[in-house]
């Protein structure tokens, strides 16, 4: 994937989404409103993660003169983990490293061809995506580290829903006949049917 920015913070990921609130922000813990959405990349994404460690380097590098006094802090908070360490409980991040990426500012959500993706059913929790990422070092409430600002979201192909809602498609059959009921309920239309 091409990476169009020559910003040294910056990383188009290919990744899996999940814990995607990229329609409407929402507050965690009480803090402000931010768009944020996991991003779930595979350990065997080599390259990726590489440009993800250089681009996190890159940040600790801007941040020491600007936000730290000079020096990398011993014990920063850094953004990539480890899904079987962080996440044991969840399938979905087994095998995988993963990042959140926070934004005040709404995501441009597009598709494969670059065009604006409006219905909020259409990219979601288990989708594949590209997705924009700045990393930037922090220093805020005695917390040092570097974090993952999220830009943009292209999503390339569609991935098993990991909201937990139901599709429409696994509650219902496809009906059949006419559209008055009867062939549905059979003897025991209701009143408001008939």
């Amino acid at each position: 994937m091409a990476n169009k920015s020559t910003s040294p913070t910056k990383v188009i990921i290919p990744c899996r989404i999940s814990f995607a609130n990229i329609w409407e922000p929402k507050s965690i813990n009480g803090g402000d409103e931010k768009y944020s959405v996991s991003l779930l990349i595979p350990k065997e994404d080599k390259a990726t993660l590489t440009k993800i460690q250089r681009a996190v380097e890159a940040a600790k590098e801007d941040a020491k003169g600007k936000k730290w006094g000079g020096k990398v802090p011993a014990n920063l908070k850094l953004p990539l983990r480890d899904g079987d360490i962080d996440r044991p409980d969840d399938e979905n991040y087994a095998g995988h490293m993963f990042l959140n990426a926070t934004s005040k500012d709404a995501p441009q959500i597009v598709d494969r061809k670059v065009q604006p993706i409006l219905d909020p059913m259409e990219c979601g929790s288990g989708d594949y995506c590209n997705v924009s990422v700045n990393f930037y070092g922090f220093a805020a409430s005695g917390n040092k580290g570097v974090a993952a600002g999220l830009g943009n979201i292209q999503k390339v192909k569609d991935g098993e829903r990991l909201a937990g809602k139901a599709s429409a498609a696994s509650d219902f059959d496809e009906i059949e006949g006419e559209d008055d009921g009867t062939d549905v309920f059979g003897d025991d239309v209701p009143d408001y049917l008939k």
